[in-house]
């Protein structure tokens, strides 16, 4: 049996059940201006805003993948086999944040459809290096390209000033230990 609660009760928990999570603690943020940005409803937006982008930049590439018959997974995983010619599956993993199992289901596909070949290491046979095929370069290609498109364009039209807080901000969302991964995986800019 459920226990009686009048409405306003229930309507006053549920909106309040987030509000929590939403506060910020003025003393850890730096001063800018006047903050407006922080208040709720710009947080919302943000967020709001996050899941839009994502929405479409993804959006796409999705129906190109669709042809293939792969999803986000796979496309995830060409990306940075491409971006890394030779990764070992261990690294792959490390980046992917998905389990053995997952990736081996997205890579048994991959290499099955002729997008990835497996090669042993040369110092340690047991290593599994991925390599993209001529298949796999032009798919990935044509997908970087797509999306690289919509990034030109959109960081053409902030600004180089917008751009710089753009990745300062998703810097900032990410965690340490990610940071620290994309150090080790990722080649910095050519201004860095």
């Amino acid at each position: 049996m459920v226990p009686f609660r009048p409405f306003y009760v229930i309507v006053l928990r549920r909106s309040l059940y987030h509000l929590p999570l939403l506060l910020v603690n003025m003393a850890d943020i730096k001063p800018i201006g006047k903050a407006l940005f922080l208040r709720e409803e710009e947080l919302r937006r943000g967020i709001e805003m996050m899941f839009f982008a994502y929405r479409d930049f993804t959006g796409e590439a999705d129906s190109i993948l669709a042809e293939q018959d792969m999803g986000r997974a796979h496309h995830r995983a060409i990306y940075f086999i491409g971006r890394h010619p030779g990764i070992t599956v261990s690294d792959l993993l490390s980046i992917l944040n998905i389990t053995k199992q997952s990736l081996s289901r997205v890579l048994s596909g991959l290499m099955k459809d002729g997008f990835v070949l497996q090669k042993p290491g040369a110092s340690d046979r047991r290593q599994r290096l991925l390599y993209l095929t001529e298949t796999g370069i032009a798919l990935e290609a044509r997908l970087t390209a797509l999306q690289g498109r919509r990034f030109a364009a959109a960081y053409r039209e902030a600004g180089a000033e917008a751009v710089d807080g753009f990745q300062r901000v998703l810097r900032g969302l990410m965690e340490q230990d990610t940071l620290e991964q994309m150090k080790q995986q990722i080649p910095p800019t050519s201004d860095a």
